[in-house]
């Protein structure tokens, strides 16, 4: 497992959980430790000819270091499709998880109907937003707070798409009147459950008074991974859970992950395909955990205010449609406002800008105050902002996604916010690691 940045703390009153008081009393998680991780899992390597989702294969140069790098994503190649080819739509089979631990029930069927209105599978407009994430005293407290909004996106002002789709198209600039989509089609699967033995996890609660799950990785990637057997290689299983958070290396306070995404090799003989004959099945999946208000974020639009709902299920997926088969490599990166992810030469793009996202849709699920009587919730999703193929390839100026709100020296925005980001390192190219 190659660490990433997932969030994942979705942590409820205990009247939202449907089940009876815990078994054991739960342990008070502080500030300084619950902290926003995501992660990959496993990896393979593909063939145009192997049976998976959706893709094409590109390479670009990286005038930094003049290594030429050759990357998969989901869909069609934008530069290279025709009519009716550049509309891709990849079917999401989501599967709600129902996990049992210490005498509590997580439910993922209660986050369900929030899931699918949220703008992963809703339609919405990205001409504005009402909020954005602002640096506030960052590195220093307060930080990623809740900010003023404006334009997202002027290209794709009046169209109505998914969340997904809105970043392909922001990516390489296929805005506006263009034909090139990447939909998804969410499919509802029966729900899962999964009992957490008592050696694999515990209930932690959060300052603000919301209980959730802490589970071991390592036991529940194993759980992931033995439901993904019975998945079809074409389609993108989603494993959604509600208040289920990791922790790592047998330290309960070394958490939280709150999602990841990965990919593997399926035997051809255990899904009946006999000899592929170059046609060998790769699964791709993902899970992530839906984030009730007041698990990370703090009252009144304060610290780590985007860290909601969809954020990191919005971090798996844009990751995914990036990297699906875990394996696009990248000149080395590292920034101050992710450094939990040290210097890493993944094209994962969330990590560099975990917690920093934007408002959108309008949200009804949960959206009373925190258990300890603050309010976190203000009526929106909050998607994750993502990072776009140029800043990882150090392209400047750039000319491969939409340009930025307003007129830059660098053209093109490096993340979908643009402009609305705060850091300074997302007006232009990465950095190294020096």
């Amino acid at each position: 497992m190659a660490a990433g940045v997932v969030s994942a703390i979705l942590a409820l009153p205990l009247s939202a959980t449907g089940s009876s008081t815990p078994a054991t009393q739960p342990q008070v998680i502080s500030n300084s430790q619950l902290r926003a991780l995501t992660t990959t899992i496993g990896g393979a390597d593909v063939l145009p000819t192997t049976r998976t989702v959706p893709h094409w294969f590109g390479t670009t140069l990286n005038p930094a270091n003049g290594i030429t790098y050759g990357y998969n994503m989901v869909g069609a190649d934008p530069d290279h499709c025709f009519g009716s080819a550049c509309d891709v739509t990849i079917e999401a089979d989501i599967t709600p998880l129902i996990v049992n631990i210490d005498g509590l029930t997580f439910s993922g069927n209660d986050v369900l109907a929030a899931t699918l209105a949220s703008p992963q599978f809703a339609l919405n407009g990205y001409g504005s937003t009402p909020f954005a994430t602002a640096a506030g005293a960052f590195p220093n407290l307060p930080a990623f707070i809740r900010g003023p909004g404006g334009t997202l996106s002027q290209g794709d002002a009046g169209h109505q798409l998914q969340l997904q789709d809105a970043t392909m198209r922001a990516q390489f600039n296929k805005i506006g009147s263009s034909n090139y989509h990447v939909r998804l089609h969410p499919n509802i699967l029966p729900a899962v459950t999964i009992n957490v033995p008592n050696n694999q996890g515990v209930l932690l609660q959060s300052g603000r008074g919301v209980i959730f799950a802490d589970v071991d990785i390592g036991w529940w990637a194993a759980q992931i991974k033995n439901l993904t057997n019975s998945a079809d290689p074409t389609h993108l299983p989603v494993y959604l859970t509600n208040s289920v958070l990791l922790y790592f290396g047998n330290d309960i306070f070394n958490c939280c992950v709150i999602g990841f995404h990965g990919a593997h090799a399926v035997s051809g003989a255990s899904k009946g395909y006999g000899k592929t004959n170059g046609n060998a099945p790769i699964q791709t999946f993902a899970w992530a955990s839906y984030l009730t208000p007041g698990i990370y974020a703090r009252p009144d639009g304060g610290i780590a205010w985007a860290l909601q709902d969809i954020h990191a299920l919005s971090h798996e997926i844009a990751e995914w449609a990036d990297d699906p088969f875990v394996n696009n490599k990248v000149e080395p990166w590292l920034t101050p406002t992710a450094p939990q992810y040290g210097c890493t030469g993944v094209l994962e793009t969330g990590d560099p800008v975990v917690g920093i996202g934007f408002a959108k849709g309008t949200n009804n699920y949960l959206q009373g105050p925190n258990p300890n009587g603050t309010q976190s919730a203000d009526g929106f999703y909050h998607p994750e902002d993502e990072v776009f193929l140029p800043w990882f390839m150090r392209t400047a100026p750039n000319n491969i996604s939409e340009p930025t709100q307003s007129a830059s020296t660098n053209v093109g925005r490096y993340t979908l916010m643009g402009d609305l980001n705060p850091a300074p390192g997302f007006r232009q190219p990465a950095t190294g690691c020096n």
